[in-house]
């Protein structure tokens, strides 16, 4: 009984490559062995040797080392609170909080670009929110004019749990609390954390892989010098919490508290 003979698989590009070289080799060589040394001229059988040789490290380079393709940066969305819909809080002295969190997200803005990421500088209500793709998003608000008493002061923040990834959401909001409050010296202040916080409308507005969190910046009575008279130190926080973020820094990741 005869044994049917497999099929011959076929052979790549580089199978070639390799016949083609060594059939050259074998031509150099012969040729090299059956003429007289002192008939090649400017030592040809070295000159063709290393031309292969070189040939031959061009071949295997170029299948072993494809070239790259460049990455995209990541997307941050940086939420100007009030811009665009209404002026916030107002103070007694005219002072609008909507032209301090402005201040504030221009720079937090500028300071990611000039980290590389590519940056939207959105408005409260931007039609961009719908289905928004980031890598993170922070919407900035700074609290009111009015004086409660002495313990108002300092930042709260709170980020989307209802996400597909809430981990996510406890580690960036760890994050901007850390950071900012290395950065600023401010109070976290946690009691004060309204549902408008935790139900923020940008939170069922964008995509639900985008992590996405609103900071209080702080109150513009007690702390009203250090938000108007230093924006630079308050966007610093900001920039540093979402870097902490972005590059995986080592913080423990807590809840945001709830009322």
């Amino acid at each position: 009984m005869n044994t049917p003979t497999p099929p011959k698989r076929p052979h790549g590009p580089l199978y070639y490559i390799q016949h083609v070289i060594g059939a050259a080799i074998v031509v150099a060589t012969l040729f090299t062995a059956w003429t007289r040394v002192d008939l090649l001229p400017l030592s040809l059988s070295e000159k063709l040797a290393s031309a292969l040789a070189s040939r031959g490290q061009e071949t295997q380079d170029a299948v072993l080392w494809p070239t790259p393709k460049p990455r995209s940066p990541l997307r941050v969305g940086i939420v100007s609170g009030h811009w665009g819909n209404d002026s916030g809080a107002v103070c007694d002295n005219g002072v609008r909080e909507v032209d301090v969190n402005q201040e504030v997200a221009t720079l937090v803005s500028s300071s990611l670009e000039g980290e590389g990421y590519e940056v939207d500088l959105l408005k409260e209500f931007d039609p961009r929110l719908q289905g928004y793709q980031a890598a993170v998003l922070v919407s900035i608000h700074a609290d009111s004019c009015m004086y409660v008493n002495d313990q108002a002061t300092g930042f709260k923040v709170a980020a989307a749990m209802s996400t597909t990834y809430p981990e996510k959401a406890a580690r960036l909001t760890s994050c901007m609390r850390t950071r900012y409050a290395e950065t600023t010296s401010l109070p976290f202040h946690p009691g004060s954390v309204t549902a408008d916080m935790s139900s923020y409308h940008a939170f069922d507005e964008t995509d639900e892989n985008t992590t996405a969190a609103i900071i209080e910046i702080g109150f513009l009575n007690l702390d009203f010098n250090i938000l108007t008279e230093q924006p630079e130190l308050i966007a610093r926080g900001i920039t540093r919490g979402i870097l902490c973020y972005l590059q995986n820094e080592d913080v423990t990741s807590e809840e945001t508290p709830v009322p």
